[in-house]
């Protein structure tokens, strides 16, 4: 009787310890995240960083070397049309150091010893010219007479053109040497500008159109340069918006393309539209050292004006350019999809098994994408899976 009751005991024994070891060796549920698949709202955009910019820039600059005035107005200024901006005068003269100025001084000593000699250059002149006149006049009656030939009547002649072309020369003379004193005495008089420089002429430089000013480049009075800029006007109300997009995308792009601008520091979200993408492209490193070609597109605020005043130029904003959008889209999460056999596939959860489903992958957003066919709402389907995941292994979601 205790021999049956010890075989029963140990029989009971093997078989707890076998379905122990069954329990401990038979494969755990994998843990999985899932989600849902829904119906929902799902737009694909290009973002990026942008700025504004006013729209029609004017930079005033200096249309001749001269002496700027210092500039009165300040940034944000309000200007009419036609209102003067800056006043430029002639450049001032050069200030002499003393070897100059002995040099300058020694130069009208010059010119008023050339005047006096070229008055006596005149004065001789003068004397053989009467004497040739009086020559040829007396040889002219002499000529009638016939007791002087021809050839010396025409000698006299032109000894007397001569002598009145000296004397010509020598009083033309004179008035270049004034000349010259004249210059000599204005390099000595100028050298210093005079303290109130009274009767300066300046020229006024002008706004071209109603609008503010936007930067000033020289406000300091001071010597400028040919075409040096001196200031930007322009009207803020008349904004547009910059942003350089990767080549790849801009090639998506559209003009009259939706955008919208979030993040610009006012509560609403502004609306733009694409006006022009411009045609080439330029080199950008980026903060990785990555070499990227991107492409300048440039869009109009159609927002009210009221929603956007306090944007001015170059201020920053996130553009966000709308290339599709469909309010109810049957979607999962990016990362539920992966390639197999050729073809996007997913996997579902039904009964706590995993089950591989083929699905017709739609347009995407980089987060959700659009499922065309091959699951329902309402299915549950697992994220980001790994290679433990295969047809029918059990899982149980977080």
């Amino acid at each position: 009787m205790m021999s049956m009751k010890r075989k029963t005991g140990f029989i009971l024994l093997a078989v707890a310890i076998a379905a122990a070891l069954a329990w401990g060796f038979w494969p755990a549920p994998l843990l999985v995240e899932s989600a849902t698949v829904v119906r929902a709202p799902l737009s694909v955009t290009v973002d990026e960083e942008g700025q504004t910019r006013v729209k029609d820039r004017f930079v005033i600059s200096a249309p001749v070397a001269g002496y700027l005035q210092r500039i009165v107005l300040e940034v944000g200024d309000s200007v009419t049309r036609g209102q003067a901006l800056a006043f430029m005068e002639p450049l001032r003269p050069e200030v002499l150091d003393p070897r100059s100025r002995a040099r300058a001084e020694a130069q009208v000593a010059a010119a008023n010893a050339a005047i006096k000699s070229a008055e006596q250059k005149v004065s001789a002149a003068r004397a053989e010219a009467g004497f040739a006149s009086n020559d040829f006049k007396r040889k002219q009656q002499l000529q009638e007479q016939s007791l002087v030939s021809r050839d010396a009547l025409e000698q006299a002649a032109t000894r007397s053109r001569e002598a009145a072309a000296q004397l010509r020369s020598a009083e033309f003379s004179v008035e270049v040497a004034r000349y010259e004193l004249e210059a000599a005495q204005t390099a000595l008089q100028y050298s210093i500008g005079s303290d109130g420089d009274e009767g300066l002429e300046t020229v006024a430089l002008k706004a071209p159109v109603a609008s503010q000013v936007l930067q000033i480049h020289h406000k300091s009075e001071g010597v400028v340069a040919t075409g040096e800029p001196l200031l930007e006007i322009g009207d803020p109300s008349a904004l547009e918006v910059a942003v350089d997009v990767l080549s790849a995308d801009a090639v998506r792009i559209q003009p009259g393309t939706r955008v919208q601008l979030l993040r610009w520091g006012g509560p609403r979200v502004l609306e733009a539209v694409v006006r022009t993408i411009e045609p080439t492209g330029f080199t950008h490193i980026s903060a990785l050292g990555v070499e990227e070609q991107r492409v300048w597109v440039i869009a109009d605020l159609v927002s009210p004006y009221s929603d956007w005043q306090q944007l001015g130029d170059g201020y920053r904003v996130e553009a966000q350019f709308v290339l599709w959008q469909d309010d109810d889209v049957l979607q999962v999460p990016a990362s539920a999809l992966f390639r197999h056999d050729d073809s996007w596939s997913v996997f579902t959860i039904d009964a706590g098994k995993a089950r591989l489903v083929t699905v017709g992958e739609g347009r995407s957003n980089g987060l959700a994408t659009q499922i065309l066919d091959g699951i329902g709402p309402g299915e549950r389907v697992i994220l980001h899976p790994d290679d433990r995941i295969a047809d029918g292994v059990r899982v149980v979601e977080k």
